[in-house]
């Protein structure tokens, strides 16, 4: 345990909640996926597949980690799983109040264009994932990381004038 410790710079017991709970979605994630490739098959199956998926999912993980772990300067690695986290947490909030907000607005798959909707569907869910993204990275102790990345989309997407 010690070895991983050293190797997370964790220094308090608490941060170890951040790889644990990293662990528990890349095996939820290794397990979705593997229902999604296998259908009705024995548990046994199932579940070795969720393994083999979870540990490939971690491999690109920690290639992931090494990429950015300079590119976004932060202190300890263990803050890169807490922002992954905040990432994982926003993606699946804003599509998920994304739904509700569209349906209140009026807008209704059946009677606009497919490629209409999914337009204002995305567009709508990114105005939420900013304002969430926001949001998590405060309760999750990164608000001035996560404000920097926002203002980083809104000048990409065109807003220049507002955070020069």
């Amino acid at each position: 345990m010690e070895k991983f410790k050293t190797r997370w710079e964790i220094t308090h017991n608490w941060q170890l909640i951040f790889p644990l709970i990293g662990i528990i979605g890349l095996l939820y994630s290794g397990y979705k996926l593997s229902l999604v490739l296998i259908e009705e098959t024995p548990l046994y199956i199932t579940l070795l597949l969720t393994l083999v998926i979870s540990y490939i999912l971690l491999k690109v993980v920690l290639f992931i980690f090494k990429k950015l772990e300079k590119r976004w300067g932060l202190a300890y690695k263990w803050e890169m799983i807490r922002v992954f986290i905040v990432f994982a947490i926003t993606g699946t909030s804003s599509l998920y109040i994304g739904k509700p907000i569209i349906n209140f607005i009026g807008i209704q798959q059946d009677l606009l264009h497919p490629f209409l909707y999914w337009f204002l569907f995305i567009l709508v869910s990114l105005i939420f994932y900013q304002i969430l993204l926001i949001g998590f990275g405060w309760l999750f102790g990164q608000g001035h990381f996560f404000w920097n990345i926002v203002k980083k989309m809104l000048i990409r997407i065109g807003f220049k004038k507002c955070y020069k």
